[in-house]
């Protein structure tokens, strides 16, 4: 589609991958949605971003970022049909972090229906150099149906910039305040005299209903985000403000390429996703000192709300599904823990992590997400050491471990990373 023109949308559900090309010095970037009334958001719930994945009607939802080949997406799945009626127009941006688009080779959005796979529309913007946010295309509401828009309108102020435009309220860092006032006061040389003292009152005042608290103002839209690398591995969850609620772990990965040679055979067991099963799983020791695993191997799935406080949310057996594995750790018994180690383990379907991308993110529920990649692995590793939480009684650190194990012959692979990080637990043979 050139710029400025428009295509029909079905009203129906769709998929929305804004794309790009990686590779060295190409700066990472994000897809976001701002729902929108006569050009403005209603209120910051109206914004759908990294901090924020999920509109509340269920009509914008961030589904999430891979990476295949070189080629990335971050896919957005959009229902139109439980867009609510004042909704005018979902603004689809895409913004980037350390860099600007001008580094980023091949930025595109797609329009896809959900349920046949088809393409509906596709829009490539060209010609970038110091933006940093742009709105790609746009829904918007024509005499009763959707249309889709190519806009490719560019923005050197950021994400942060963007949103503002569209009247999101920005969490800024605090200023010092100012002085009241540019004339200096007069300093007093001798205390002031005493307020008079109010004659005693001998008859009670009259009862007057108390008036509402005034509502207190929603708090501003955090745009700010921690990636963990080998330079700093290590972020305070305390600091960030996450220790509360429900921390969703959450393990996607890729297969990088095809390859030949001797290591074919490794090639084609990677490359066969439907044989390729990956288990995400944690190590736990709590505060009592009891200690245990989170896995669905033996279906040890945990508890969310009673202890481990930790949950297994499922087990993704293929690798195809876009939400990959996923874990739950309820930040609001942190007091109960002591340490835990999330560890992914090679089930079936391959015998190393070799040529694999795989992308760990920590999404707590308030406070910024937390992600990082685990490189490449060079050795014939089947289990590897993702991230270490560690409550110190003072903070809750997460450390990006990002460690490939190798068993010795005839140790499986949790007994390996027990052995690595010190846990001394029994293992026993199981099955899923």
């Amino acid at each position: 589609m050139p710029k400025g023109s428009n295509v029909p949308v079905p009203t129906a559900g769709l998929r929305v991958e804004l794309g790009w090309g990686s590779g060295p010095g190409v700066p990472d970037a994000d897809a976001s949605a701002l729902l929108l009334v006569s050009g403005k958001v209603r209120s910051d719930d109206d914004f759908v971003f990294f901090n924020q994945p999920t509109h509340a009607s269920g009509a914008v939802r961030r589904e999430g970022k891979k990476d295949a080949g070189g080629q990335v997406t971050d896919t957005l799945v959009v229902d139109l049909a439980r867009v609510e009626p004042a909704i005018e127009t979902v603004v689809l941006v895409a913004s980037t972090d350390g860099g600007a688009f001008g580094q980023v080779p091949g930025l595109y959005v797609r329009v896809l229906d959900a349920q046949q796979g088809t393409e509906v529309a596709r829009f490539d913007s060209e010609g970038a150099t110091v933006e940093t946010a742009f709105v790609l295309g746009e829904f918007y509401r024509r005499q009763g149906a959707w249309k889709f828009r190519a806009v490719g309108q560019g923005y050197s102020s950021g994400l942060e910039g963007l949103a503002t435009d569209f009247g999101i309220t920005v969490d800024e860092p605090q200023q010092a305040a100012p002085p009241a006032s540019t004339t200096p006061s007069p300093v007093l040389s001798t205390p002031p005299p005493p307020a008079p003292v109010a004659p005693p009152v001998t008859a009670a005042p009259p009862v007057t209903p108390s008036a509402a608290p005034p509502a207190q103002p929603a708090a501003p839209v955090r745009l700010t985000k921690v990636t963990l690398t080998k330079e700093a591995p290590s972020v305070s969850l305390t600091k960030q403000g996450g220790t509360s609620g429900a921390m969703r772990v959450n393990l996607n990965w890729q297969v990088r390429k095809q390859f030949s040679g001797w290591r074919s055979k490794l090639g084609q067991a990677v490359a066969m996703h439907a044989d390729l099963d990956l288990d995400l799983c944690a190590l736990y020791e709590l505060s009592d000192g009891s200690k245990g695993v989170v896995q669905a191997l033996g279906n040890a799935f945990g508890a969310l709300h009673q202890p481990p406080f930790i949950h297994l949310d499922g087990d993704d057996r293929t690798g195809a599904s876009a939400s990959g594995e996923n874990m739950s750790i309820n930040l609001d018994h942190q007091q109960y823990f002591r340490r835990i180690l999330i560890f992914v383990t090679i089930y079936e379907g391959a015998r190393s992590f070799a040529d694999l991308d795989a992308t760990v993110t920590l999404q707590p529920l308030h406070g910024a997400p937390i992600d990082f990649s685990l490189g490449e692995c060079t050795v014939p590793s089947t289990v590897c050491a993702l991230a270490l939480i560690t409550n110190t009684g003072s903070d809750l650190v997460v450390q990006r471990e990002a460690r490939f194990l190798v068993p010795e012959r005839g140790v499986s692979p949790q007994r390996t990373v027990d052995y690595a990080y010190g846990w001394g637990m029994n293992w026993t043979p199981g099955r899923k």
